[in-house]
């Protein structure tokens, strides 16, 4: 018993010096996003498996293992993920390819993106997304200034970018790659690049994407659904349409929790990419503006800490923080853009909110490995001297 004691006081005096203002904002998102999927899914899940709580004790489950996950990452120093970025890389390329293959991967509405892993689907691109954060922060540690004096030290990374890239289009992930390939290119620019090796590549880039866009029928169908997607509101517009009407339902104060119409089987993938609307649709345009600001707390607190490791030289942690940033806010705009008709329909979770088992598992990953490297910012002589070894050591 005295031991239990002793391990519980351990544990509450670590989660007391754990950033608040940044563990709360995070904490109230997925509290949210708790709360949604148990009022989007209701109807769909007693329909399809006779179980009305059926995503809602899934969630729970995935919840459980966010939360395992973060604490494996705020129990790792982040220098691991430093030493390791490279190993991970190889072996998220490996995953990438085994999705492809046929009797391995699993096909979902025309996409292959998942790996069977008994009762839960693996979704690989989430892995590769975050992966590819801690490889570019490691690179950029390693060869900062080759990367500003020398454009092949540029090339290496966008190379391996543009690899990771099309393995996600082959599934195909449209939404993720834009996503990856603009926290990437982010992090580079933060790290360095020239302006004119940044503006060549991103028009390159923006090139090879609408040429994606538009040689894919489909693709280039919801371009056309997105910009009138009333024209066609009964065949590709349906979604957007149905969406759209669920944010004009919730005006300024919404219907109510549980209240929602057009969570009863009108709009597809309401508990998923769309679970948004039904949440502006239930709480109205006070509760989206309270969603963006949790948002906008957690992505400049995220920036916060980039700038105390800017301060400590501690690069690594720096560009992590800042992709990660990146990437959370870049992919919350995205989903909203999209469900509110501001941009195009891509199959893109919203962080902490959305179901989706692998997400949730990352995002939880990704602010624990922030609150991780705040908490080391506190132990400055160990840190930096952790840094200094490392810096030697290359």
């Amino acid at each position: 018993m005295n031991m239990l004691a002793l391990q519980l006081m351990r544990c509450s005096d670590f989660v007391r010096e754990l950033d608040r203002a940044l563990l709360l904002p995070a904490l109230a998102i997925a509290s949210i996003g708790l709360v949604m999927i148990c009022s989007a899914s209701i109807s769909f899940a007693d329909h399809s498996y006779g179980d009305a709580f059926f995503y809602l004790k899934r969630h729970l489950l995935f919840l459980l293992m966010g939360a395992v996950v973060a604490a494996v990452f705020l129990n790792v120093p982040s220098r691991f993920w430093f030493h390791y970025g490279v190993p991970l890389l190889v072996l998220t390329l490996l995953l990438l390819v085994a999705v492809l293959i046929p009797g391995v991967g699993r096909r979902v509405n025309g996409s292959q993106r998942w790996i069977p892993l008994g009762p839960l689907n693996l979704q690989v691109s989430e892995i590769a997304k975050f992966v590819m954060i801690l490889f570019t922060a490691g690179y950029l540690e390693r060869y900062q200034r080759e990367l500003r004096e020398n454009w092949r030290f540029f090339a290496k990374p966008i190379g391996l970018l543009g690899v990771v890239a099309v393995l996600l289009l082959l599934e195909p992930d449209f939404g993720s790659s834009v996503v990856m390939a603009a926290t990437v290119m982010g992090m580079l620019f933060m790290g360095g690049a020239r302006v004119w090796q940044f503006t060549l590549i991103l028009l390159a880039g923006l090139g090879a994407m609408a040429s994606v866009a538009l040689l894919s029928p489909y693709r280039l169908q919801r371009l056309v659904t997105f910009l009138d997607p009333w024209a066609d509101q009964y065949d590709s517009g349906y979604q957007l349409t149905q969406s759209l009407i669920a944010f004009g339902r919730g005006e300024w104060l919404g219907v109510g929790l549980g209240n929602s119409v057009q969570k009863l089987f009108y709009l597809p993938e309401a508990h998923t990419d769309f679970v948004f609307a039904i949440y502006a649709e239930e709480f109205g345009l006070l509760g989206v503006v309270l969603a963006i600001a949790l948002y906008v707390l957690l992505v400049s607190r995220i920036l916060h800490v980039a700038r105390r490791a800017v301060a400590q030289e501690d690069w690594f942690a720096a560009y992590s923080c800042f992709g990660i940033a990146t990437m959370l806010a870049g992919q919350a705009f995205i989903n909203m853009g999209v469900t509110s008709g501001l941009l195009p329909t891509k199959g893109l979770t919203l962080p902490f909110i959305s179901y989706g088992g692998s997400s949730l598992l990352m995002c939880c990953a990704m602010v624990a490995l922030v609150l991780r490297i705040n908490r080391e910012m506190d132990d400055v002589p160990a840190v930096a001297r952790q840094v200094r070894r490392d810096r030697a050591e290359m």
